[in-house]
């Protein structure tokens, strides 16, 4: 099969998905309405909640949720041939994945741009919400420090990289001011600003890595990458939302598209075949990367690029509290997960082009490739142009940073252009994980100012300096520790389970809101793939359980799999209960907005 036709094939699915089934949930399902005032407006405060452009909120909106997901997931998930991944991606961004971003964020701009917890309590119970928080806030470190950890084993010891990164925290806080204080509500501006600025730091970074003493500024250790990625990501928690996070996640929106779009270019001209099988033997199991069959660890292996439960935490953290018209709501929470699906696509479109035996070389460790019986056969060329040694790197990065620079140099007048295409393809990976970071870190100080805040009031305020400094700290401080310690990379496998039960979850959530507003004959939108994926995530765990840890004698993972699962059966029971007692209401009554619903809540 020619990639250029999954590639064509899967636009094409997207924007019938967008045109049809986003409208039918946009208008028949939620009824969004223009002139209902959202959070940003109401409740306005400058600093938080702040009225957005939808096309700038859009940008932070996908730069937050893209992370690792869409283009390391489908590159492990290649292991199964490219059948299977395509399959998930489609089917699961258009029916599971915008559902759940849109239903959330919809859920979250209702209830004043509280958390995925603070609705669990309003929506089924005290219990629930308690049991939420503590799961969504574990969940959330974990994936903060899976997420860093990508950064610096994409960053480290590369100049290039770690200059082009860094140099988009001073362009965003210049279009941040720019755009609230010089020229308040220019986006053409603050945008032309900020791609030229970009542009000229992309350019520059060859330059600095050739530069003896500029070279050994930028060329940092994983430790020191470890310590500075925790601090920026307290200061973009502290600061107002203006200011540096929203600007620099808009402004890594456009290297993002516009890496993707170059990538749809090349492929539509280079139209490479794919090398890897649409289905391979290893589709049941004991393959030398996932161990499992391809049901149910391609979904879970995927995860981001069709459905994550990363994304109800930003869906109910950020962008509710700058959403200005509920109609919005559409572009943002369904359109930007239909796009993060393509990249997922091409993710999975450069790993399949390399040949099966470079691909298996670069994603598991030499001796266990030994075993394979496979022999490399453009490896070591691909090695020579690049520059670097890229056997033996699992993870996923590297080769999709190969598969992305041979697609490149394959385009007839870049050729001889793979170094530079490798190590581009490793900062624009850095740069999309490094936007997730910032944004999670500041949806984990409200959840935890939300925790705290039960207990010392005080907390609550949004506006109390001490208490935003002190979560803020709290927070980064515990994803950056583990950061640092580099621990979290033994319990990834516990990230990539946990994430899918947290989307599982919201979905069950957002099934109570719909029923409980009188959509019972809708709520199958949600409560389908919700209980399809609470199913696949909780069979994933028990085979991760039984099969990986307790073999190996992995017990801490086990214990952790385990109190995991039963915090989420927790919500799980406590909904369906909740069900059980909304279906008992006969007489529906109007809310404070004069909308007839089966039981009025406190927002």
């Amino acid at each position: 099969m020619n990639a250029l036709t999954l590639v064509f094939v899967s636009l094409c699915v997207f924007a019938i998905a967008y045109r049809f089934y986003g409208l039918f949930i946009a208008n028949k399902v939620l009824n969004l309405q223009e002139e209902r005032a959202t959070p940003a407006v109401a409740m306005a405060d400058g600093i938080d909640y702040v009225k957005t452009n939808k096309y700038v909120l859009f940008g932070h909106h996908f730069a937050a949720i893209a992370a690792a997901g869409p283009l390391l997931g489908p590159v492990l998930a290649a292991q199964f041939g490219y059948l299977p991944g395509a399959l998930w991606i489609l089917i699961g961004a258009v029916l599971a994945g915008g559902v759940h971003d849109m239903i959330v964020l919809f859920a979250s701009v209702r209830h004043k741009g509280h958390s995925l917890s603070k609705i669990a309590e309003s929506e089924i119970g005290k219990v629930a919400g308690a049991v939420a928080s503590f799961a969504f806030l574990f969940i959330l470190i974990l994936t903060l420090a899976g997420l860093s950890i990508a950064v610096v084993n994409a960053m480290f010891e590369s100049a290039w990289g770690t200059f082009t990164v860094f140099a988009t925290m001073p362009i965003a806080f210049i279009m941040g001011i720019y755009l609230h204080v010089l020229r308040p509500g220019d986006v053409k501006g603050a945008t032309i600003i900020g791609v030229v600025l970009l542009f000229l730091a992309i350019l520059v970074g060859p330059y600095i890595a050739a530069n003896p003493t500029l070279s050994a500024i930028f060329t940092l250790s994983k430790k020191q990458i470890s310590v500075i990625i925790p601090c920026y990501g307290f200061v973009a928690s502290v600061l107002p939302v203006w200011m540096l996070l929203c600007p620099r996640d808009y402004l890594s929106t456009y290297l993002k598209i516009g890496t993707i779009v170059m990538l749809a270019a090349g492929i539509f001209v280079v139209r490479p075949d794919f090398q890897m099988a649409a289905v391979t033997p290893y589709i049941h199991g004991g393959g030398p990367i996932i161990p499992g069959a391809v049901y149910p660890f391609v979904m879970i292996t995927i995860a981001c690029g069709a459905l994550s439960g990363f994304h109800a935490i930003i869906g109910s953290g950020t962008t509710p509290k700058m959403i200005s018209n509920e109609r919005d709501i559409l572009f943002i929470g369904y359109g930007a997960m239909l796009v993060e699906g393509f990249v997922a696509i091409m993710a999975l479109v450069a790993a399949c082009v390399l040949v099966p035996a470079d691909y298996f070389a670069i994603n598991v460790a030499p001796a266990v490739y030994a075993k394979l019986g496979m022999v490399p056969v453009n490896l070591p060329d691909l090695a020579t142009q690049v520059g670097e040694k890229i056997q033996g790197r699992p993870g996923g990065a590297v080769s999709l940073a190969v598969g992305m620079a041979y697609i490149f140099a394959a385009v007839p007048f870049m050729k001889g252009l793979m170094s530079y295409w490798y190590h581009f393809a490793i900062m624009f990976e850095a740069v999309f994980i490094l936007t997730a970071v910032d944004t999670g870190t500041r949806v984990g100080r409200f959840l935890l100012q939300e925790m705290i805040g039960k207990i010392i009031p005080r907390f609550m305020e949004k506006r109390w300096i001490p208490g935003i400094v002190i979560t803020s700290f709290l927070f980064t401080g515990a994803w950056g520790y583990l950061v640092y310690t580099g621990d979290i990379s033994t319990i990834w496998p516990l990230f990539g389970m946990s994430n899918q039960l947290l989307a599982a979850s919201a979905l069950i959530i957002c099934t109570t809101m719909l029923l409980r507003m009188g959509k019972l004959k809708y709520c199958w939108i949600t409560a389908v793939p919700g209980i399809i994926m609470a199913f696949t995530t909780l069979y994933a765990g028990y085979l991760n359980i039984t099969t990986n840890y307790l073999p190996k004698g992995n017990y801490l993972l086990a214990v952790l799999s385990v109190i995991i699962m039963i915090l989420v059966m927790i919500v799980f029971v406590a909904a369906v209960s909740r069900w059980y007692d909304l279906l008992q209401i006969r007489q529906p009554v109007v809310d404070r907005h004069g909308d007839l619903v089966l039981q009025e809540v406190e927002e």
